[in-house]
């Protein structure tokens, strides 16, 4: 088996989850019978202090449920240039609702400029698209947001009438770094879409959690968008299992990320960005990138290119303390 470090989407279900997924009582989702859909929702919407939880097939359709309930067609959202909502989705909200987006650049530790996104904020104008949502994401590429900066983002949000929504993917990796529950970062949101497919390690899928009122209207979206499935409790076991057991063990990635940069860091022709959760990444010198990554290739080592010379490396739980040093061994080889 290669090792993997292209992202933490590549996990594959452990032994418990697949007989979680087997054992699984089912219903008819669509028709709101299904057992085990129902409790991932509450243990979700539990785990983040909402009202309730709507199961989706993926992250960005949990996101596209989220824009589509805040805003109407004419309405615009505030988001990261380089948010996975605004960036990596398509260009979801505006085919398939008519919102605007407003992005701005982000500051170096992954936040919004509140003094910056106040001038972006459209007077109320019929020449203008109406601003209605702010959209964070935390983590950020691999950087954890600020809690004092989530309640100024509430603050700014309130005093703008605008609507909050966080694009929590990896927020339970945002909550081992901090050593806070994840309801404490969940707090100033009106919406929080939680992935259970990245670091928990399910196959498939995402909980948007709200108010109950929201909630409903995002199960129309949803339906809308195609994501109505029928015995999807099979899906949500594997999602309850990861909820269950593998959110602690997050800091084992963190830790083997943390581990492989220092790892990196330590080698010649490469500089290694400050280290926070799951994601390394690394600069390479321009003349050793293309015959570093070619090595790794014939390794078995898998990194994704980010922009410009910079490479990603993400940890997970099929990434282990020996792989990481396998994989320095490889870099050391390959820059030598």
């Amino acid at each position: 088996m290669p090792i993997d470090l292209r992202s933490d989407t590549v996990t594959r279900p452990t032994p418990e989850m697949l007989a979680a997924m087997a054992s699984a009582e089912v219903g008819d989702d669509v028709f709101g019978d299904d057992p085990t859909v129902i409790r991932l929702e509450k243990l979700a919407a539990s785990l983040l202090d909402k009202e309730a939880g709507i199961f989706v097939p993926s992250g960005t359709q949990s996101n596209l449920c989220a824009l589509l309930t805040h805003c109407q067609r004419g309405d615009e959202y505030l988001v990261g240039q380089s948010a996975h909502v605004y960036l990596f989705e398509g260009g979801g909200g505006a085919v398939f609702g008519g919102i605007q987006p407003q992005p701005i650049d982000q500051e170096e530790d992954g936040t919004l400029d509140l003094e910056k996104l106040a001038s972006l904020v459209k007077p109320d104008n019929f020449h203008y698209a109406r601003t209605r949502l702010l959209c964070l994401e935390n983590t950020t590429w691999g950087k954890v947001l600020p809690m004092e900066y989530l309640a100024k983002a509430r603050q700014f949000a309130d005093e703008h009438g605008l609507a909050l929504h966080l694009d929590g993917a990896r927020i339970l990796n945002a909550a081992i770094a901090l050593g806070k529950p994840a309801a404490d970062i969940a707090k100033p949101f009106d919406s929080v879409s939680l992935c259970l497919s990245k670091g928990l390690g399910a196959p498939v899928g995402s909980v948007l959690v709200g108010s109950a009122d929201f909630i409903k209207q995002a199960k129309r979206w949803r339906k809308m968008l195609g994501g109505g499935m029928r015995q999807s409790g099979l899906l949500a076991a594997a999602g309850i299992h990861a909820l269950e057991n593998h959110v602690e063990r997050l800091a084992e990635d963190h830790q083997n990320a943390s581990l492989l940069a220092e790892g990196l860091a330590a080698l010649e022709h490469i500089q290694v960005d400050p280290v926070q959760t799951n994601m390394v990444f690394a600069t390479i010198d321009d003349a050793k990138l293309p015959a570093l990554l070619d090595h790794l290739k014939r390794q078995k080592i898998l990194a994704a290119g980010y922009t410009g010379e910079k490479v990603r490396l993400v940890t997970h739980l099929g990434i282990t303390a020996v792989d990481i040093e396998t994989a320095l061994a490889a870099f050391a080889e390959g820059l030598a």
